[in-house]
């Protein structure tokens, strides 16, 4: 049997008594939804200032399981992994104690904490004392420290079970879902967009995906696998939907009639009203954007006062003090960065000088060029889907690009990571022929190859590759398959 102690978020346990009860219950119902995908017959127990997890599956697979699972559920901060024993005296508790936890004090200062519910004839003292003793005295180098100690053992005795922390395990934090109310996250399939979609999730909001598509098809496939990914990862336990907007004719229709240092701020006030409109048609009440100051020019604080005036839809903007650096590292954390690194760079309008310091009535005075008949019929075009129909969609999209684990002869292997990956975790293939090729020159290398041979690229999840099979074959090197060993 396998055991875990969820701990609530501190902000859920400080909330009035009715608030707590109605955020806990949805944590409870969301742990049971997600864990009940590896067993269904998980059993869940709300204790009010914790949930216990049980699994009478105690097999090594089913354990790194639910500890994946309830480290990607929001409002879990931190959960511990217990071991139940039976025992008959103090004695007993020491050697099962030992046994599982003794390695982690070697060399180390600790400290014995322990509770006891029901009748017995000793007192949580006396069951520290002598399994702290105990552990004192044969482990080596380990020593007492009441005070903070480097490693605390914990200990819960009920009736006749004595239950041992093995183990402490931190989530993702934030609040369940949904306890905040729907927004809509503009995607754009790159850093930014994804971590601040992810931020959202974890604050305990639906989040919907809106993508504004300005690159075809390729970019549109690649901007749902990121948003698939991120619904599946974080939180499928509801549903929620993908907006696409062709703005092509929006983009235009800037470049058209508007003035080039004019152009971004316009082109991001145009989204924010179609986001709007999509967002009221869906009764959503906020927008999500991944813009951060000063990280480009139509991002500075007079840009975005312009832009914000264009809606009353609350913008919300969870990176706006974040440095570049910083939304990367928390996109490989998340698991984004290998698909942002991927994606093409579409801003649609590219300013040879753009403002910096957008005023209002220069910006209305362009926007009285642009022809709103353009915006609404995209709008009113948008195409909304299931989010979860989206891995089905993919699929069938992407069934050109064959994967392959055996390679055949002759074959060529095209190893599109980045040069760090490739010195992280060098890629051989007995036998055959290894090319490297990084994701970022396959558009202006991957014609130089001989055209003789069978090309099969390589990357360590196989969604890089992917999305990149599938540009390629746009181009018509139809040919392209992916090698997944």
């Amino acid at each position: 049997m396998l055991k875990f102690i969820v701990k609530l978020h501190p902000e859920i346990a400080i909330k009035s008594r009715s608030v707590r009860k109605r955020f806990t219950k949805v944590l409870e119902n969301n742990i049971k939804i997600v864990l009940r995908r590896v067993d269904e017959k998980v059993q869940v127990r709300n204790n009010w200032d914790n949930i216990s997890v049980v699994t009478k599956l105690d097999d090594a697979q089913t354990r790194l399981d639910f500890i994946d699972s309830l480290q990607r559920i929001p409002g879990i901060v931190q959960f511990i992994e217990v071991t139940e024993t039976d025992f008959t005296t103090l004695d007993d508790i020491y050697k099962k104690t030992i046994e599982l936890v003794g390695h982690t004090i070697v060399g180390k200062t600790f400290c014995v904490r322990a509770k006891r519910i029901g009748q017995h004839d000793f007192t949580s003292t006396d069951l520290e004392r002598y399994v702290g003793g105990g552990l004192n005295q044969h482990v080596e180098g380990a020593r007492v420290k009441l005070s903070r100690p480097e490693v605390t053992i914990r200990l819960e005795v009920k009736d006749d079970k004595a239950y041992i922390v093995t183990q402490t395990h931190f989530g993702m934090a934030g609040f369940p879902l949904p306890t905040q109310e729907d927004v809509l996250s503009l995607m754009s399939g790159g850093f930014d967009s994804g971590v601040a979609s992810y931020q959202m999730i974890r604050k305990g909001a639906r989040t919907h995906f809106l993508f504004f598509n300005l690159g075809g098809a390729a970019h549109e496939i690649g901007v749902k696998q990121a948003s698939y990914y991120l619904w599946k990862k974080f939180s499928s336990t509801h549903k929620v939907k993908f907006v696409t907007v062709d703005f092509e004719p929006v983009v235009a229709e800037i470049l058209e009639n508007v003035e080039n240092s004019q152009m971004g701020v316009v082109l991001k006030r145009m989204m924010m009203r179609a986001g709007s409109q999509v967002a009221e048609k869906l009764n959503i009440q906020a927008l999500v954007t991944g813009e951060s100051i000063g990280q480009v020019s139509s991002q500075t604080l007079a840009n975005l006062s312009v832009i914000d005036r264009v809606t009353e839809t609350l913008i919300l903007r969870p990176l706006i003090q974040h440095d570049k650096q910083e939304i990367i590292n928390i996109a490989r954390q998340i698991g984004t960065a290998e698909m942002a690194e991927t994606m093409p760079e579409y801003c649609g309008v590219i300013s040879k000088k753009p403002t910096v310091k957008a005023k209002i009535d220069v910006i209305k005075g362009e926007e009285e060029k642009f022809d709103f008949d353009v915006l609404n019929t995209v709008v009113e075009n948008a195409r909304i889907m299931d989010v979860r129909d989206i891995d089905v969609e993919a699929k069938q999209e992407l069934k050109e690009a064959e994967s392959v684990a055996d390679l055949p002869v002759g074959a060529v292997v095209v190893d599109i990571r980045s040069p760090e990956e490739e010195d992280a975790a060098p890629l051989e293939v007995d036998g055959v022929e290894v090319v490297h090729l990084p994701f970022f020159r396959l558009a202006t290398k991957f014609g130089d190859l001989p055209k003789d041979k069978d090309y099969y690229l390589y990357c360590e999840r196989g969604v890089m590759s992917q999305l990149q099979a599938l540009i390629l074959h746009e181009e018509g090197f139809t040919g392209v398959k992916v090698y997944r060993p």
